[in-house]
Parts: C-alpha cells; structure tokens; sequence
C-alpha cells in the first residue's frame, strides 16, 4: 500500500510503499487487548502488602478465659476480627506479570499499526528534526497539523532537539522504533512513522 510523506511544515515529500503484511492486517480487537493488559501488568510494581495475623505487634495471651464470660470464645487479640488485627487474605507482595508468546507480541504489534492505517489515523514524516530545542515551534507544527494527541516514532536515535521540545506538550509523546508498542500506539489519537522508522519496523516485523 501507498502512502505520502510529508514534512514538518505540511509540505508533501513524494510517496513510499507499505509493506501489507506489516500495515495492512486486518483489525484484531483481542490481540490488541491481550497485549495491553500484558503491558500494564508488567509496569505494576506490586509492592502492595497487608500484615497478617502473624505480623501484627501485640501480645498472645489468651484475651479473657474460655468459659463463663457469656462471650464468644477468643484466643487471641490479633485475629482480624478484632480492631488492630491482621488482615485476613489481603494483598501482598507479588509479581503482577505473565507471559505472552513472542509470535502473540509481535502480531499484536502489526495489528496495531494496521489498524490505525486503516483508520486513516497513520502518518509518514520525511524526518523528525529540529534546529533548535523550541516547544513553540513544535507546537506551532503540530497545530497546523492538527494533532492534538499524537506519538511520533522515530528511527534507532530520536533527535535530541525533537524530543526536549516535545517534552514540553501535553498528549505528545517521542520514541524511538525499538520501543514501539501497542499500548502507546492505542493511547494517541495520531500515530507518526518517520521514513527510518518505517524502514526499521518492516525488517523488524516482517
């Protein structure tokens, strides 16, 4: 499949061919989810943690006797059904993550950039540069280009003055293409493929 270039100042820079078997899948909606939930099961530190029965500070003598008082029979104060107790099966510390197989990724992957050509939510720059470090002329740029909410994917090496005005703006994100992946790819409205990261992504995936 066809697509334009532009440039950053909206100009049309000729044309380049898509590869369909990387940007022309169809849309796979559980794929796309199975990934994003191995995503941000990953990024979860679970670091989460309750004290048991075991783990809270008090003494473990027997509360009152066990017959006679007319109350129900205890035998310790830090069970949780008094106050002050441990917690009975609460959170603790854990790993969130599971697996995912490789091929299962890497389709995910595909289809995530498929579906946002598909979209017509899918845009070729010629090269992401700027000469100088300036939020304003980026955000002017953008304007003019109407992204509101936009990732913008660049070769193995990001430029510097690129990605520290881009830091600057709400909804404007900057990677390189070994750090693609389909949660940031979902979470922007406007996807932008520099002609490198094209290049890099189709040996990658195909």
């Amino acid at each position: 499949m066809k697509a334009e270039v532009i440039k950053l100042d909206n100009k049309k820079a000729g044309s380049i061919e898509l590869a369909d078997e990387v940007f022309g899948l169809e849309p796979r909606v559980d794929l796309l989810h199975r990934a994003v939930r191995y995503q941000l099961a990953k990024r979860r530190a679970g670091t989460h943690k309750v004290k048991t029965r075991s783990e809270v500070s008090g003494t473990t003598r027997k509360p009152f006797k066990q017959k006679g008082t007319g109350r129900a029979r205890q035998g310790s104060t830090r069970v949780p059904q008094f106050r002050g107790g441990g917690v009975a099966f609460g959170p603790v510390v854990r790993d969130h993550s599971h697996k995912l197989p490789k091929k299962v990724r890497k389709l995910a992957l595909k289809t995530a950039l498929s579906a946002k050509a598909a979209d017509g939510k899918l845009v070729i720059l010629d090269e992401a540069k700027l000469p100088e470090r300036k939020t304003r002329a980026l955000k002017d740029a953008a304007a003019k280009l109407g992204w509101n909410s936009v990732l913008v994917i660049d070769g193995p090496e990001v430029d510097e003055n690129f990605a520290g005005a881009a830091a600057n703006l709400p909804l404007f994100d900057v990677l390189p293409q070994q750090g693609a992946n389909v949660y940031d790819i979902l979470r922007r409205d406007v996807l932008v493929l520099t002609k490198a990261a094209v290049e890099h992504l189709e040996a990658r995936l195909k």
